[in-house]
């Protein structure tokens, strides 16, 4: 996988503020929420919890096309066959028929089950194919926040890999244009070291499976609670990373919408403030089409 590191003062004009907080413009409408009394509690915790089969679902934002949701940790977003546990598919198909019996969530993109963070399911075929097919043209912004092992090294840089999948279903690098092989773009930039994680936001460029924690791994700071990319620390009992935005233009419109949900408050716990280690660097998220 090849790094490059990028400097404070890269891309200048992108400025944000705290974690992902954009300044609006016109075409844009900001949905902001109040954090959820179950943020940073692990799933056995929460009110309705998934150990009870009762989910909570924080819903976003909703219209007659789609649906944004925050999707918590330790919850499919489709069940595996023969599976006879509820997901989140299940739960919004469930809120769109209390208005329309017949209405049907429908899946545009995937959060890995112990991801949390922000999701957006169309409500018809129609919306569905639009997004699905225009992907990378709305699809403006992915953004997440991550604990990561250790101390990264520098500010902010760009991951660039080639990820393959072996017979187990990981994600690996191999060299550019390998057989099946496709390409992957990750910005990122240090938000905080302390002593033993990185708080870390990441962009994608690219949508790839398992994209971020293969290219963290690879770095040497693995995902905390990422065993299977070689975490040696689970402090929180689950995957850290959660994907804190999305910037979307609706699909039948040319209205730019900012769905945003904080990081859980346990994720900043986890990086204690070290006054010799604190990043501040400005973000390095800015519109651009996405490569494949």
């Amino acid at each position: 996988m090849r790094q490059r590191r990028e400097g404070p003062d890269t891309h200048q004009d992108s400025k944000r503020h705290g974690f992902g907080s954009r300044e609006p413009t016109r075409s844009k409408t900001l949905c902001a929420k109040p954090p959820s009394p179950n943020q940073g509690k692990p799933a056995s915790q929460r009110c309705g919890s998934i150990a009870r089969h009762s989910p909570t679902i924080d819903f976003l934002f909703e219209d007659k096309d789609i649906i944004v949701v925050e999707k918590p940790e330790g919850l499919s977003v489709i069940a595996a066959e023969g599976s006879r546990t509820k997901s989140l598919y299940d739960i919004v198909t469930a809120h769109i028929q209390r208005k329309n019996p017949k209405g049907r969530a429908a899946v545009v993109h995937r959060l890995d089950r112990d991801t949390s963070g922000v999701m957006v399911f169309a409500k018809h075929a129609a919306a569905k194919k639009r997004l699905m097919d225009n992907w990378n043209e709305l699809v403006i912004e992915r953004g997440y926040i991550a604990v990561a092992e250790g101390t990264m090294q520098g500010e902010s840089g760009i991951f660039d890999s080639w990820l393959v999948e072996n017979r187990g279903g990981s994600m690996y690098s191999t060299k550019p244009g390998a057989p099946g092989a496709l390409r992957a773009i990750t910005r990122w930039r240090l938000i905080e070291a302390g002593e033993r994680y990185s708080l870390v936001e990441l962009s994608l460029e690219t949508g790839r499976k398992h994209q971020i924690r293969v290219q963290l791994s690879e770095s040497g700071h693995p995902i905390a609670g990422d065993p299977r990319y070689g975490s040696q620390s689970d402090p929180l009992g689950r995957l850290c990373l959660h994907a804190h935005i999305l910037v979307l233009r609706h699909p039948f419109s040319t209205q730019e919408y900012s769905f945003e949900c904080p990081p859980p408050e346990s994720f900043l716990g986890l990086v204690k403030h070290s006054p010799n280690q604190p990043r501040t660097g400005q973000s390095l998220i800015t519109k651009r089409k996405r490569r494949e």
